[in-house]
C-alpha cells in the first residue's frame, strides 16, 4: 500500500470542500453563516469513508482511505472521528513519517493511492 501523499490529499479535500459550499450555498450563504459547509464537510466524509472509503474527491484523485489493520473500509463511528479531527484541520496536517495524520492514527486509518488500471 502506496501512501496518498500531501499534494494528492490536499486536492481531494479541496474537491471535497468546493463541492460542500457549493451544496451548502443552496440553503446558506457560506460568507454570512460559516458553518453548513464544515458540518457537510464531516457528513460527507462520515459516509463516504464509512462506507465506501473514498469520498468523490479522494475518488477522482485515485486514493482510498482503508483501514490499517485489515484494509477494509473504516466503518461510521470511525469514519465520524476522523471526520471531525479532519474538519479542525491542524490534526490532519501533523504526519507521521507514513503520512498518516493525527486523524488517520486516531481512527486506524490511512489513505493509499489505487493503482491505475491494468497493473
Amino acid at each position: 500500500m502506496e501512501p496518498g501523499g500531501f499534494l494528492r490529499r490536499l486536492a481531494a479535500l479541496l474537491i471535497d470542500w468546493a463541492l460542500c459550499n457549493v451544496i451548502a450555498s443552496f440553503y446558506a450563504d457560506p460568507r454570512v453563516v460559516p458553518w453548513p459547509p464544515v458540518v457537510l464537510l464531516i457528513i460527507v466524509n462520515t459516509f463516504f469513508i464509512g462506507l465506501f472509503g473514498q469520498t468523490p474527491g479522494m475518488f477522482l484523485a485515485r486514493m482510498r482511505c482503508v483501514s490499517i489493520f485489515d484494509g477494509g473500509a473504516i466503518g461510521l463511528p470511525k469514519a465520524l472521528l476522523r471526520a471531525v479531527l479532519l474538519a479542525l484541520f491542524i490534526p490532519a496536517l501533523i504526519m507521521n513519517d507514513k503520512q498518516r495524520g493525527v486523524h488517520d492514527r486516531a481512527a486506524g486509518s490511512i489513505v493509499v493511492r489505487i493503482p491505475p488500471a491494468g497493473r
